[in-house]
């Protein structure tokens, strides 16, 4: 069975912020992951970033994209919702 798992993230973005947000999307792509990632617009700040996992990986992304943003001081710029 396949959940879904949603990023928030802020539009107005530096560019080192831009390529490191595309850095995590890729990394998410290339660790296999999710195969693609749908972004929708959810108000004037926010981007949702949707992406599809197997229940078994679920725990292991979100632990993945917490590091990630921590590590990244990416908290003020990406969440998990």
């Amino acid at each position: 069975m396949q959940k879904a798992i949603q990023l928030q993230v802020r539009k107005d973005l530096n560019p080192r912020q831009q390529l490191t947000v595309i850095k995590l999307k890729g990394s998410l792509i290339s660790k296999g992951y999710t195969e693609i990632i749908h972004i929708l617009d959810q108000d004037e700040d926010f981007h949702i970033n949707t992406f599809e996992t197997s229940a078994e990986q679920r725990n292991e992304v979100q632990q993945y994209i917490a590091a990630f943003i921590n590590a990244e001081e990416l908290s003020e710029t990406v969440s998990i919702k």
